[in-house]
């Protein structure tokens, strides 16, 4: 048997380097030119008849139900992303999603990056907001979204475990930011969008400048008519013909 030998410190540090390189590689897919070509599975590319309809960072009791309006008015289905707090301080209105329609869908119980958790605190995260959003609503969610898009590999260790499908994003509208207005969300979103895609957007502030879904509200009406002047129909991510991700 040969005598334990304490590892030198270029060996110690090419290994941390190897394990922190491991953790975040898969972060890459924050990047929108990168995870369109080569990782589309998971930019939420779908049937090119069609273009799935998202909203992260709610329920809000105060901008939420604005949403629902807009959208039954137009008659249109989404897939709500919810942060599990926020759902927790109003969990009616996860199953007014629900009564109306809509998907709802796993975004994390912080909005933490998940670049700074570990493996058990990841899943912690996401099964945590899972079992609220099923008991909420009365659904088992499908799909996953990673606060800012950035994916890690014990992220994508606890979908697989949950049987959640991570789904990002083709098109958004930067609607977050305090100078955002209907004009420059539509417009965004608009030279991004194509048939099969994934549009981003949120029906809260609470991780975004105050007020700013105001702007996105008031933009849906007129991306709504884009996609209809086109002819793609708008729903839910489950309705969008997703593969089944090796997650």
């Amino acid at each position: 048997m040969r005598p334990w030998r304490t590892p030198s410190p270029r060996a110690v540090g090419g290994a941390l380097g190897a394990a922190l390189l491991g953790h975040a590689l898969p972060s890459v897919t924050a990047l929108p030119a990168v995870r369109l070509r080569l990782f589309p599975e998971f930019s939420g590319v779908g049937d090119p008849g069609r273009v799935a309809l998202t909203f992260d960072d709610g329920p809000d009791p105060v901008s939420t139900p604005r949403f629902l309006e807009v959208l039954a008015a137009h008659r249109v289905r989404a897939t709500f992303f919810l942060v599990g707090s926020m759902l927790a301080r109003a969990p009616g209105l996860g199953g007014e999603l629900v009564a109306a329609g809509h998907e709802v869908a796993v975004h994390g119980w912080t909005h933490r990056n998940l670049l700074r958790l570990g493996p058990w605190a990841t899943y912690r995260e996401l099964a945590r907001t899972r079992d609220l959003v099923a008991a909420a609503t009365g659904t088992t969610p499908r799909f996953f979204r990673p606060p800012y898009g950035i994916l890690t590999a014990p992220a994508l260790l606890a979908a697989r475990r949950l049987e959640l499908i991570p789904v990002l994003w083709t098109c958004w509208g930067r609607d977050w930011t305090r100078d955002s207005t209907p004009r420059s969300v539509f417009d965004t979103v608009r030279r991004g969008l194509a048939g099969g895609g994934t549009v981003l957007l949120h029906d809260s502030d609470c991780t975004s400048a105050p007020d700013s879904w105001r702007a996105t509200l008031a933009a849906l009406p007129d991306l709504l008519a884009e996609c209809a002047r086109r002819g793609w129909q708008v729903g839910p991510l489950r309705e969008h013909g997703l593969p089944t991700l090796p997650t």
